[in-house]
């Protein structure tokens, strides 16, 4: 009997939990590839297979129900395939968003402070709307 290949190659470095700015709202990113953890996960794959602990290393905050449900979701539209050996791999079309994803990066880097502005402008509009509609 073979012994399963191992899932990660030894030459690849576990993934650095420091890798997400933990104060960084993906929810600022203009569009959404899958859910609000989609894109981090798929950049998490970027290197090679991981397996499911390993992805919750820099994904501090998601709890194993939404890992779960949005690998689910990835591997449903086809960017991420199940390995045999338990990991997650990104598939041809997975790597094709990384370029699109890398742009969007950009994009909101370099509006960052419209975007910041124009999420507490709308978060006091809906407020005060909230407020007047409690009050009539």
């Amino acid at each position: 009997m073979t012994p399963p290949t191992p899932l990660r190659p030894e030459s690849q470095e576990p993934l650095d939990p420091e890798m997400f700015d933990p104060v960084c709202p993906s929810t600022l990113v203009p569009f959404r590839v899958g859910d609000k953890w989609a894109p981090m996960i798929l950049r998490c794959l970027e290197g090679g297979p991981r397996r499911f602990s390993e992805l919750k290393v820099p994904l501090r905050g998601i709890t194993a129900k939404s890992l779960t449900q949005s690998l689910r979701g990835l591997e449903r539209d086809g960017f991420v395939v199940r390995e045999p050996v338990g990991g997650y791999a990104l598939t041809v079309l997975g790597r094709g968003l990384l370029g699109p994803l890398d742009v969007a990066c950009a994009w909101t880097r370099e509006h960052w402070d419209e975007l910041i502005d124009a999420r507490e402008a709308g978060l006091e509009r809906g407020g005060a709307e909230g407020q007047a509609q409690a009050a009539g």
